[in-house]
């Protein structure tokens, strides 16, 4: 096994490297589920994402520990794939202790909001709890969870590519600044003057007061 640097290449090693190969698509994004055909159904017949492939093993070919498994892949319309992982022994993945449920979350792109609404109305029909639709300005959105806990959202487009450029430009600006806030919190942390979470330093959604709630 090549061996792995835990610390980050020198910027004289880093010239060095090769550039980083073109990263086009996500290819697949997996979890573990605690029965197939219930996230079949799911996935299948609620979201329509067809059934494409399955495998499987009684050992993990990256790590070469025994751990019976079905791995199976339900595909998008990008070719993209959401996939998952039944261990044969009904158990589902457990939340994070430390983070809130609605901060981890897979987001699936609708080509608009008449779809969005489409998928809320077939979502609330087979009894699945859904929040929004949520105007997050650049697009709009709609939350749930899937048998397995998972939290998605279905996510329609409102900015074009220009408005997305323009964003482009200050987001390595503003996460600059936020990166500087957070190394002074830090310190003032270690020195016990601070121990509250650190707050942005701008206020995007203006519209939602305290508690959530839109005015």
């Amino acid at each position: 096994m090549a061996a792995v640097l835990d610390t980050p290449a020198a910027p004289g090693l880093r010239s060095t490297l090769p550039a980083p190969a073109p990263i086009h698509q996500l290819h697949h994004f997996a979890w573990r589920a605690r029965d197939a055909e219930e996230t079949r159904h799911f996935y299948e017949d609620i979201l329509g994402l067809p059934l494409y492939h399955i495998i499987q093993s009684d050992y993990v070919p990256s790590t070469g520990e025994y751990c019976p498994y079905t791995h199976f892949f339900f595909r998008l319309q990008d070719g993209s794939f959401i996939a998952f992982f039944d261990l044969g022994d009904d158990v589902k993945s457990e939340p994070s202790p430390n983070t809130p449920a609605w901060v981890n979350h897979i987001s699936f792109r609708v080509d608009s909001v008449a779809d969005l609404e489409a998928m809320k109305t077939r979502l609330l029909a087979e009894g699945i709890e859904v929040l929004g639709v949520t105007d997050h300005h650049i697009f709009k959105s709609i939350y749930f969870f899937d048998p397995n806990g998972v939290r998605l959202e279905l996510t329609a487009q409102l900015a074009d590519e220009f408005q997305m450029l323009k964003e482009s430009t200050t987001a390595h600006q503003r996460l600059k600044e936020w990166t500087a806030r957070k190394e002074q919190w830090r310190a003032d942390r270690a020195a016990g003057r601070d121990t509250a979470a650190l707050k942005p330093q701008a206020n995007d959604r203006p519209e939602f007061v305290p508690g959530g709630q839109p005015r």
